[in-house]
């Protein structure tokens, strides 16, 4: 097997065809990869200790962060993305209450318990951010991490009860993942309605707030956040597609064929992988540590 380092601290092993890969099995092609979707897509990486594990999540996170701030994700202090610690479950770590996207280091992180105490970090934690991804961690034992966001795009989509239609390939990764969640009583502030929200969420990748956001969520950082970009863009797309005219959907089995592809969970993870190299080369200071 061949490796390809990503970072000085970990490695991530290759499962595709091309050099030191596995032959297509069967009748695959040569040029087709031994994969779902037939790309030389890498494995996500081992970890020899949870501690190990701990610093390669923080590391996404902030990154993650960094990219909200960089595309314009950021609405004052709304928006918060959270990944479960791999040692204490019922943790998460999540952005500190008032920091920037733009700012957030790895020593900024906040790690979060079940009764919405800050366990580690020296900020605080957004009430909202508490109430939503703690109850969304709870109940989806599969939910590594979830975004969440109040992006123009998302809001706007929301406002007018729309969930996204199958008009590209993108966004064929939400179909019938995603789910539209019309309750509003303000800020989420309580326990009652992060549950809520996380109940109506189901096993969905996606759900719409309608006049608040949007919330992705993956079985790893890096596939829910790439869910939350994919899910932002495909918004942006029918938004101006239903300004030009009437867009033309796939039909079921053409968006079916589509979402087995571009809703792949292993692409998901990949792709923010070309995101995180992105941004830990414009700015490396996200990784600082003290």
């Amino acid at each position: 097997m061949t490796t390809v380092p990503r970072t000085a601290d970990d490695t991530i092993t290759w499962k595709g065809a091309g050099t030191g890969g596995p032959a297509p099995t069967g009748d695959r092609a040569v040029y087709l990869a031994d994969t779902a979707t037939g790309l030389p897509i890498p494995g996500e990486p081992d970890f020899a200790t949870p501690e190990e594990a701990r610093r390669h999540r923080k590391q996404r996170l902030a990154a993650a962060l960094r990219l909200f701030g960089k595309y314009g994700f950021g609405e004052g202090i709304s928006g918060h993305i959270s990944v479960r610690d791999p040692e204490h479950p019922d943790h998460f770590w999540v952005n500190p209450f008032g920091v920037s996207f733009k700012h957030v280091r790895v020593a900024d992180l906040i790690r979060v318990d079940a009764a919405g105490r800050v366990v580690h970090g020296r900020h605080r934690v957004n009430p909202s951010a508490f109430v939503i991804h703690s109850q969304i961690h709870e109940l989806h034992p599969g939910a590594t991490a979830a975004a969440h966001g109040h992006t123009a795009h998302s809001r706007a989509l929301g406002a007018i009860g729309r969930l996204l239609e199958p008009i590209d390939q993108e966004s064929a990764a939400f179909y019938g993942r995603q789910t539209l969640y019309e309750e509003y009583e303000g800020p989420s502030v309580s326990l009652e309605q992060g549950r809520d929200i996380a109940e109506k969420l189901g096993d969905n990748r996606a759900i719409l707030l309608r006049h608040h956001g949007l919330i992705t969520v993956g079985g790893s950082l890096d596939e829910a956040v790439h869910w939350f970009f994919t899910y932002d863009s495909c918004a942006q797309v029918q938004l101006l597609a239903l300004a030009a005219g009437t867009p033309k959907t796939f039909t079921h089995e053409q968006a079916v064929a589509a979402g087995q592809g571009f809703g792949d969970e292993q692409l998901g993870w990949f792709s923010f992988q070309l995101l995180w190299d992105e941004i830990v080369a414009e700015q490396p200071d996200l990784l600082e540590e003290d």
